[in-house]
Formats: structure tokens, C-alpha cells, sequence
């Protein structure tokens, strides 16, 4: 008898979120992701970033000290706050992220992510996302929690998946503005991957008091990325 004749039972709810979790995660998702660099592109340009081991030192230092301790924690709290659809909650915590965002550039290409999914979401059935599509402020992670309470995905994995979606577009900005090779950019997933799963350990057990985020270095690219002579990227 072969050794795949006796399948395992399914967890099918696990597996839909699951492939719910990767449409959601994919670079195909048409939201505009790629036109975003979120202040690497002055990185690169000003000498910061000029490398694999300087990229990974910059991606992987705003993933543990900006994303870990503000992303994360705000989108476990929209996620709770879809899931027991308390509204006020929602707004609440939509308007902090986005209070927290340094600069015009990076506060608009949360803003346009964020409008581009709520209509992606409305398109695709969910009515709560309706009324977000219209608006100027709703925030990407705001929405990205409401598609994991609608698909069924839960908290944890949602906040790797939100982790792994900017990485990974981080990465592919970084291939192109240094540039990297394809090899290396892998590489660099690879070694950035390993530090989510604490990441997102450290975001979702933060308190309300400690939550939020310094990072200087960012708020000065991408204010100055606004005035760059020669752009690919929109922030």
C-alpha cells in the first residue's frame, strides 16, 4: 500500500484560511503595494542602505521596533474589534495608526493601500468594508483585519501574514533600488522570515501603555524622500 492511500482527516476550515491567508498576503492582491517604498528608496540614495547586510539591518530593525510594537498590537486589537463588531473600537484604533505615521508620504500610502482594500473587500462580498472604501483614512492594517475575520483567519496568523506582506514588498524594493540579486533577496527573506514568529510573539503581548513606535531614521527618509530629485517609488 502506498504511503499517501491513507490521507490524513482534513481540516478544511483550516486549510480555506489558510488559502485565504496566502490570496491575501500575495503580491498579486491589486492594492498598489509596489509602488511604495517606505522611505528605502532615500535609504539607498543617501548611502544608509547599500547592501545585503544593510538592508537586512534596516527592514529588520523596522520590523522588530516600529511593526512589532505598533502594527502588530493595533491589528490584534481591530482584529478583536471586527470579530465582536464594536465600532467605535475599530475607529479608535484606525485613527492611532495612522496618527503614528511620520510623515505625508507614509500616511498616504496607508491611506491608498488601505482605500484599495476596502474596495478589493467590497467587490468580494463584504459589506463592512463598503462604507471604508469611500473614506480618506482608513488604514491598511484596519482592513487587513477585517478580511481575517471575515475569511476566518486567526489572529496570530494574520499578524504574520501582515508581517510577511510588508517584508516581502520591502525585499522587492531593495532588489531593485541597491540592486540585489534574486538569489540574495532570497536570502534575505530567508534570515528576515526567522525573526517574525518572535515579532509578532512581542506585538501581540504588549500593553496599551508601552505600545508605539520611534524610528527616526524612518521619518527622516520619508520626508525626504518627498523632495527626491529621481523617484521609482511613491514613499
Amino acid at each position: 500500500m502506498c504511503a499517501w492511500s491513507e490521507p490524513e482527516p482534513a481540516d478544511v476550515a483550516g486549510e480555506a484560511a489558510l488559502l485565504r491567508l496566502l490570496q491575501l498576503t500575495s503580491p498579486a492582491l491589486p492594492v498598489g503595494a509596489f509602488a511604495y517604498s517606505q522611505g528605502l528608496e532615500w535609504a539607498v540614495e543617501a548611502g544608509w542602505v547599500t547592501d545585503e547586510r544593510s538592508a537586512g539591518e534596516w527592514i529588520g530593525g523596522l520590523l522588530e521596533h516600529s511593526l512589532a510594537r505598533a502594527d502588530v498590537p493595533v491589528f490584534a486589537r481591530l482584529h478583536r474589534a471586527w470579530r465582536e463588531a464594536a465600532e467605535p473600537e475599530v475607529e479608535y484604533w484606525n485613527a492611532w495608526l495612522g496618527a503614528v505615521r511620520e510623515s505625508a508620504e507614509l500616511q498616504a500610502e496607508d491611506r491608498h493601500l488601505g482605500a484599495a482594500l476596502a474596495r478589493l473587500l467590497a467587490d468580494l462580498g463584504e459589506e463592512r468594508a463598503r462604507a471604508w472604501a469611500g473614506r480618506g483614512d482608513a488604514g491598511f492594517a484596519t482592513l487587513f483585519a477585517l478580511a481575517a475575520v471575515s475569511w476566518g483567519i486567526p489572529v496570530r496568523s494574520g499578524a504574520l501574514g501582515l508581517l510577511w506582506a510588508w517584508t516581502e514588498n520591502q525585499v522587492a524594493a531593495a532588489t531593485k533600488l541597491i540592486p540585489l540579486g534574486q538569489t540574495a533577496a532570497q536570502r534575505l527573506l530567508s534570515a528576515l522570515q526567522r525573526r517574525m514568529p518572535a515579532a509578532v510573539e512581542r506585538g501581540l503581548e504588549l500593553d496599551e501603555a508601552v505600545m508605539g513606535m520611534g524610528a527616526p531614521g524612518l521619518a527622516l527618509a520619508g520626508a525626504l524622500h518627498e523632495t527626491q530629485y529621481t523617484r521609482l517609488f511613491r514613499s
